[in-house]
């Protein structure tokens, strides 16, 4: 408990580094990824005052020791957040942490290693693809812990290699997270969640929410909400900080979004458009008996659907092969909060915030993510959220 006190001085330091280089950041990832400012300049503030409150999971660590080396493989999204949750988490458990970069991003890359040099604990490496990185991983006995997100594919070829390791998480993607609004939620509430909660960064998260279900007698009221928050969206230089979606850059995204607007021509587009890199919030409308496709997507992109009956509304979010994120407006009864909790690893209950605070559990389950832990000699697979300091440190 002393030395992970002592650990806490490193991670002021970072926290300070970290805020002195924020205008970096935000010029870097606008120029990579096209992300603004703002929301850069919100995940810097949200990462440093993550960082100044470690000292909260040291009661987490009695008792237990780290594992030594922890890889990651970080997105393109969310660097600092990145940096906040599972660099704090790294640092104060008592790992080491060796972590590399998108390729979309190696402006922001840059700046993160400058920052992170000085302090021990942190060991980001640049100029190496992600697929080269990982093969270190593997081959590198000192790595024990492997964190990496991507597409299905991804975390099916590292299950494969989970020998090399102690523990691998797969924070899988995020598919289509969702919002359901029962008959007595406050319409209000609901639609500046949901239009906010849908386009903040461009949908460049994998948190964003990308489908609505909404009960009937509310549907007119919440629709017509949404679409007027939407229309105050301002699409534009990410160097302005009155723009809320800057340039969607990187092409996967956009061709991502060109499938799934083809995959939704049975419903009717309400407003959006893609021109290139430019891209304005899309918004489909969708008749209460046809199924949204389950989709592993990023963007600005959301479908909204009516529906009368919850309960079939509720079995029809729980079929998704992603269980990332679901939030619900309302009362929901203790039947659907089971189910929800039993399909998604992360459950919002009315929520009214526009990013997750990071001391909350992260993490999905099915497709959307899951932890291999070896146990007394056998592997153990569990999916759902956790907290990163809890798993970075084993029993003594």
């Amino acid at each position: 408990m002393k030395e992970a006190e002592g650990r806490f001085e490193q991670i002021l330091e970072i926290a300070q580094r970290l805020e002195n280089r924020k205008s970096d950041l935000q010029v870097a990832a606008a120029a990579d990824a096209g992300f603004p400012v703002s929301v850069t300049g919100m995940e810097v503030d949200l990462a440093v005052g993550y960082l100044l409150s470690m000292e909260d999971e040291i009661p987490w660590l009695e008792n237990r020791r780290p594992y030594g080396v922890v890889a990651a493989i970080f997105p393109y999204d969310g660097h600092a957040v990145m940096l906040g949750r599972l660099g704090g988490a790294a640092m104060i458990t008592g790992n080491r942490l060796r972590f590399s970069f998108s390729s979309h991003t190696p402006r922001v890359a840059g700046v993160m290693a400058e920052i992170c040099k000085p302090v021990r604990a942190l060991d980001p490496v640049v100029g190496v693809n992600n697929r080269e990185f990982g093969e270190q991983c593997v081959e590198d006995h000192d790595v024990r812990v492997l964190f990496m997100s991507g597409g299905s594919e991804v975390g099916q070829a590292y299950r494969g290699r989970r020998e090399a390791f102690d523990k691998v998480f797969f924070a899988g993607p995020g598919g289509m997270p969702a919002a359901v609004v029962f008959q007595d939620a406050e319409v209000e509430k609901a639609s500046r969640f949901i239009a906010r909660r849908a386009f903040v960064n461009g949908g460049q998260y994998c948190t964003t929410l990308k489908k609505a279900l909404i009960h009937r007698s509310l549907y007119d009221a919440v629709r017509n909400r949404v679409l007027e928050i939407t229309a105050q969206l301002r699409v534009g230089d990410p160097l302005d900080p009155d723009t809320d979606i800057g340039p969607i850059r990187v092409e996967r995204t956009r061709l991502s979004l060109e499938r799934a607007i083809e995959s939704c021509s049975q419903a009717r587009l309400l407003c959006g458009t893609v021109n290139s890199e430019t891209v304005h919030p899309i918004v489909f409308e969708a008749e209460s008996g046809w199924t949204i496709p389950d989709l592993e997507l990023f963007g600005p992109f959301l479908v909204l659907k009516p529906f009368d009956d919850p309960e079939m509304a509720v079995h029809e979010l729980i079929a998704t092969r992603y269980g990332f994120l679901i939030s619900f407006f309302g009362s929901a009864t203790r039947d659907y909060l089971r189910l929800f909790r039993e399909n998604y690893g992360m459950v919002y209950d009315n929520p009214d915030y526009l990013l997750s605070p990071l001391r909350a559990a992260f993490g999905g389950k099915k497709e959307s993510g899951w932890i291999m832990e070896r146990i007394d000699g056998r592997w153990v697979t569990r999916d759902g959220d956790f907290y990163y300091s809890r798993e970075l440190v084993r029993p003594q």
